[in-house]
């Protein structure tokens, strides 16, 4: 039933209510304000509590910006259909109330004259500078724990992809304190934290700015569309504190600028929301880090005092027919809530959620060690069981082995050596704690058992490429051999000694170099829930066969089908050694098992020499096929000056050539520039070292002068080379320097000798004609020389 009074402020809230709702009929679905429907009174009582369970609501201070009769910093605001989360409730701002309303095209931006700050909310949120404080304060009484209520921040200082976003932010806090006590407690609280909400500490990604922060409660950034004045905002937060039941307590609520009153802010409080609740505890979630352990239960209480006090349980929505206790005992995960109605007409109510770590299923252990006397006892790695309790539990540790249950369940005195741990009976029972993330933990036994076992493998066989009795040893392909008698998931380890595999101390790296020559002695342990296995092992170091170097080696094709012998290239043999042989042309096997191969073709020979003891070395004959040049043509171009020749091989020879020209030096150009006139000889020789070729050639040309004197040198003037013309000379006519024909010369004859009609000429320039067989003509001059 509700008092006269109730019944005269309900009508009088809807009465303001229809006339506000017809005024912004007319407008577009955007937030809509009101800053003179109700007063802060109202608005407390009416608008944001209108519960039973909260009574004696009284406002004792409202403070907000001076913006004459028709707008103020808070009021009412309703969706008005819009998008907005809240369908209608409180709202404070640092600007004028009416600039709250959508949509977000404009700045919010206001200030007001002697508008200040609040000293409360910045000792609480230990900050400064705050100014254009609005401020709504009241008291109350609760009959329930705690109460709660729902909000949403919003600010014009979210500037999406602005990194001051990352600096500024203006101020908001719901404080709240014991009526008798000065001191606030502020529970505008990003959740399960004790970070104050606002613009720098709940935001997404800011690129170039900074990263996000508390991001899961940032609601939106908001465009042209947004049914609200302001460029981002939260999304639904519940604001809540223990109260104790019955007793006066003062709350302020307040937002204010700070530094400065540009870029305004709000807060919007959803209607009836504020609630009193029954605090039943926190969240038990995976995602908070506090679930429930597997192995526990938990008692909720929901006592809330008062006469004629009632209490439902209900799991995930279902009522739990017949629990009506003040606490209720959970023992598995879902989602747990209780309604409790005081004086009849009061009901609060509780939730919580509850999640429940799986079981471990984790497996007693026991610990089978080498025992060389055979009593049971012996020293214990308790590190090598530990795989074994958690193998199938990636999310769990081992926190330590006890010898006594109560130690391992209290986690007391836990066994501080672990790694050399002797037992002081035969098949000693220890007790591992093994705990996952959450600190939920089991107790299993660990038994340690001493027995010995040995191994087939007596010894891996390395071939030393070095020859000098040391090298690695790859201890993996020791382990795979040895497995097989274990099992896969044997932990197989190796030593340079017995004390060192019993202690499993300085363990050898899986890469090891034997220290002592030609052979040496270590130690292997194999330890697996079922077995150990400890034993020596041989590593024994064998040469390779010694081999001279790669080499390559000439096949003249010229000789062909003559063969050259190839050699395996054996060094340092002893007469008890044996090798076999095999032998490979390009990749090729050739089925030879001999120390030597003839081969009358080229190619990569690969010899493989392998000795007794199954070790080997190869070597490469790399052989080069080539052959002597054959000449095919000389070309001489060129008449009676120097001239170029061009020496042309036979196509499809196989050599590297260079050449010569009488001699001098070699060139790999095939053609020589400026030849003189005269014989000469041509050479080509294989660089591969086959044999070089020479050939005799004349090139054609005149001599500049002559010396008739019978001195045995140039006694006549005769052209050179002329074998070598393709052209032949018919003719060829001999001038003074007055143009006078002294003689007509056989190109064939020994010569004009200098002489005419029996006269001695004298020394001077004499010219000649030469005519050649095709009609060409050729002239020039010579020197007689006395």
């Amino acid at each position: 039933m509700f008092s006269g009074r109730q019944i005269l402020t309900r009508l009088k809230k809807n009465i303001y209510l229809a006339v506000f709702l017809i005024s912004i009929s007319a407008f577009s679905q955007n937030v809509q304000t009101n800053a003179n429907l109700y007063s802060a009174q109202q608005l407390v009582e009416n608008i944001l509590i209108n519960n039973s369970c909260v009574s004696n609501v009284t406002v004792t201070n409202v403070v907000g910006g001076n913006f004459g009769a028709t707008d103020k910093s808070f009021g009412y605001f309703n969706a008005n259909g819009s998008s907005f989360p809240f369908n209608e409730g409180l709202v404070l701002s640092t600007g004028k109330l009416s600039n709250v309303e959508g949509p977000n095209t404009t700045l919010s931006d206001d200030d007001a004259t002697n508008w200040d700050g609040d000293s409360d909310l910045e000792n609480v949120l230990n900050e400064t500078n705050t100014t254009n404080a609005t401020i709504i304060e009241f008291e109350f009484t609760s009959v329930a724990n705690q109460i709660s209520f729902n909000y949403i921040f919003a600010s014009e200082e979210y500037q999406e992809n602005n990194s001051n976003t990352c600096v500024y932010s203006d101020l908001f806090g719901f404080l709240i304190r014991p009526i008798s006590e000065s001191d606030y407690t502020n529970i505008a609280l990003v959740p399960n934290t004790n970070t104050p909400v606002k613009v720098t500490t709940v935001h997404p990604n800011i690129p170039n700015g900074c990263s996000a922060i508390n991001e899961e409660y940032f609601g939106s950034w908001n465009n042209a569309s947004s049914p609200i004045n302001f460029n981002g905002q939260t999304k639904v937060l519940t604001a809540s504190a223990a109260v104790v039941p019955n007793q006066i307590y003062h709350v302020k609520l307040v937002i204010a600028d700070e530094q400065n009153y540009r870029y305004d802010s709000a807060v919007f409080i959803e209607a009836g929301s504020f609630q009193s609740t029954v605090d039943l505890g926190q969240d038990r979630l995976f995602a908070t880090n506090n679930p429930i352990c597997f192995n526990n239960t938990l008692d909720l209480d929901a006592y809330t005092p008062g006469t004629n006090v009632t209490y439902k349980w209900f799991k995930n929505g279902v009522e739990l027919i017949g629990e009506s206790n003040t606490i209720y005992t959970i023992q598995n995960e879902g989602t747990y809530s209780v309604e409790v109605t005081t004086n009849g007409t009061c009901v609060s109510y509780g939730e919580i959620e509850i999640e429940y770590t799986a079981d471990f299923n984790v497996n007693d252990v026991s610990l089978d060690l080498a025992d060389n006397d055979t009593d049971g006892l012996s020293f214990f790695d308790l590190n090598l069981s530990e795989q074994f309790f958690l193998f199938n539990n990636p999310t769990t540790n081992l926190i330590g082995y006890y010898l006594d249950e109560n130690e391992a369940i209290n986690n007391t005195n836990p066994i501080q050596n672990t790694s050399v741990f002797f037992n002081t009976v035969a098949n000693q029972v220890l007790y591992a704690r093994i705990e996952n993330e959450y600190g939920c933990f089991k107790v299993n036994k660990l038994t340690l058992n001493a027995n010995y076992r040995s191994t087939s493998i007596t010894e891996l066989n390395v071939c030393d490429d070095n020859n000098d009795g040391f090298t690695t040893f790859n201890l993996n392909e020791l382990r795979a051999l040895i497995e097989p008698e274990v099992s896969s998931s044997a932990i197989i380890t190796f030593y340079s000694s017995y004390n060192n595999a019993a202690y499993h101390q300085n363990q050898l790296p899986d890469s090891y170099q034997n220290t002592t020559i030609d052979s040496q002695e270590i130690w292997v342990k194999a330890q697996d829930i079922y077995r150990e296995l400890i034993a020596p092992i041989s590593l024994n170091v064998f040469n390779n066969p010694e081999l001279l170097e790669n080499e390559e080696q000439l096949y003249c094709l010229n000789i062909y089908p003559e063969k050259v012998t190839l050699n395996a290239g054996l060094i340092n043999t002893l007469p008890s050694d044996s090798y076999t042989f095999e032998w490979k042309k390009n990749g090729v096997d050739l089925g030879l098992n001999q120390k030597e191969i003839e081969v009358s073709e080229g190619g990569n020979y690969v010899v493989r020499v392998t000795n007794q003891n199954n070790c080997f070395s190869e070597r490469t004959i790399q052989v080069i096929e080539s052959q002597s040049a054959i000449i095919d043509n000389v070309e001489i171009n060129g008449i009676g000056v120097e001239s170029d020749v061009k020496i042309i091989l036979a196509s499809g020879i196989i050599g590297n050539y260079e050449f010569a020209l009488d001699n001098e030096i070699f060139q790999t150009d095939n053609t020589f520039l400026n030849v003189s006139p005269g014989s000469h000889t041509i050479t080509v020789r294989d660089l591969n070292g086959c044999d070089t070729m020479n050939r005799e050639i004349s090139v054609f040309g005149f001599p500049k002068f002559f010396t008739p004197n019978n001195d045995g040198n140039n006694d006549t003037w005769n052209p050179f080379g002329i074998n070598s013309l393709d052209n032949t000379i018919t003719s060829i006519y001999i001038f003074n320097r007055f143009g006078k024909l002294l003689i007509k010369l056989d190109p064939y004859s020994s010569g004009w000798n200098g002489v005419f009609n029996g006269e001695i000429m004298p020394s001077s320039d004499y010219w000649f004609k030469a005519i050649f067989q095709d009609g060409q003509l050729f002239q020039g001059h010579f020197s007689l020389i006395r």
